[in-house]
């Protein structure tokens, strides 16, 4: 029996259906409504908040689960409070009822947020880590707590995977598709000559399922997992545009005058773009998966490009669903505030 932390979610959604596939049990917890029609038959379904121990040990002694599977986070837009209480308290409070009740293994869904922006890549697990914002420094406290686990005798995996982007990803990325659609000049922070890494959801499910289930000796790590194709801003970009046939092309900023733009509107809550999207959007990110691929076989199937248009085509085909409903999950729209007076600027 698998627990999935945060199972309403876009990751816990597709961790929810790829395990199901493979023929595991489910048990969804996540303080937001379930749509259960979406998910696989015979799916347990408990909507319980992170935060309430009691809930947890109530959701625990219900049936027994072999492995905890967490993705449930407060992301980057929501209040300082709310991260910190979420991805720290939360994380702990997750771990302690799955000891109390016996459960041998986690796997804990992190972030190359922790490496905060650094000169250097590709990027290594034993590389430092920094932080950026609320949300960055929280997922660093995350893995404190998984380490103390460890030390308890738990099997703990730590995931850190690349911005992932698939079926049903919305979010920032809706902000795009629906630009890209609209066939607009697509402003990139900076002149779009840096890479930047990203990863399909399916293969991050399979990273997941391989700590779910391999050998413990080799999945009580931690491991960055990424696309293994990837090229340019710019490149990627134009891949995206190309296939949508729109008119839309990118476009280079001068970033030193973008940011500082996105900063004052970030303040005012005037755009949906936060600290980690804009102060890293130039520069190069991306991340050594050699350690996931050697220890757990794991191989990603995806490229940037590929996995953009993947998405894109899903957002076509649901478009009139995801334009009535906006929020802070990337399951749904992000209200783009000032960036829909630069979208009709940019026509």
């Amino acid at each position: 029996m698998v627990l999935i932390t945060g199972g309403a979610g876009f990751l816990g959604y597709h961790v929810a259906r790829g395990f199901s596939e493979r023929g595991l049990q489910l048990v969804l917890l996540d303080v937001a409504r379930f749509h259960e029609a979406e998910y696989p038959k015979g799916t347990i379904f408990h909507q319980a908040d992170v935060r309430d121990r009691d809930a947890l040990r109530r959701v625990f002694s219900n049936q027994p689960v072999d492995v905890v599977i967490h993705t449930a986070a407060a992301l980057p837009l929501e209040k300082k409070r709310t991260i910190y209480e979420v991805n720290v308290e939360g994380v702990r409070n997750v771990f302690q009822a799955a000891k109390d009740a016996g459960v041998p293994r986690v796997v804990f869904i992190g972030s190359t947020a922790v490496y905060g922006v650094p000169d250097k890549h590709p990027l290594f697990e034993d590389d430092p880590l920094v932080g950026v914002g609320p949300y960055g420094h929280t997922k660093i406290e995350g893995e404190r707590i998984c380490q103390e686990f460890r030390e308890c005798g738990m099997t703990v995996a730590i995931l850190r995977p690349k911005t992932f982007v698939g079926t049903g990803r919305l979010g920032v990325f809706q902000i795009l598709y629906d630009w890209v659609e609209s066939g607009c000049r697509i402003p990139m922070i900076g002149w779009g000559k840096n890479r930047y890494q990203l990863l399909e959801v399916e293969d991050l499910v399979d990273a997941i399922h391989r700590c779910a289930t391999g050998d413990s000796s080799l999945v009580s790590d931690t491991f960055n997992v990424g696309a293994k194709e990837f090229k340019t801003v710019r490149e990627d970009m134009q891949a995206l545009c190309d296939y949508a046939k729109s008119g839309a092309r990118p476009m280079g900023t001068p970033a030193k005058l973008i940011k500082p733009m996105l900063m004052v509107l970030e303040t005012l809550h005037l755009s949906p773009l936060y600290k980690w999207v804009y102060g890293t959007a130039d520069k190069d990110s991306f991340v050594s998966t050699e350690k996931i691929e050697t220890k757990l076989g794991w191989s990603p199937k995806y490229s940037n490009a590929a996995a953009m248009i993947r998405s894109y085509q899903w957002y076509l085909e649901h478009k009139t669903e995801s334009d009535s409903a906006t929020g802070l999950t990337h399951r749904v729209a992000w209200k783009q505030g000032a960036l829909r007076c630069a979208k009709w600027v940019l026509r």
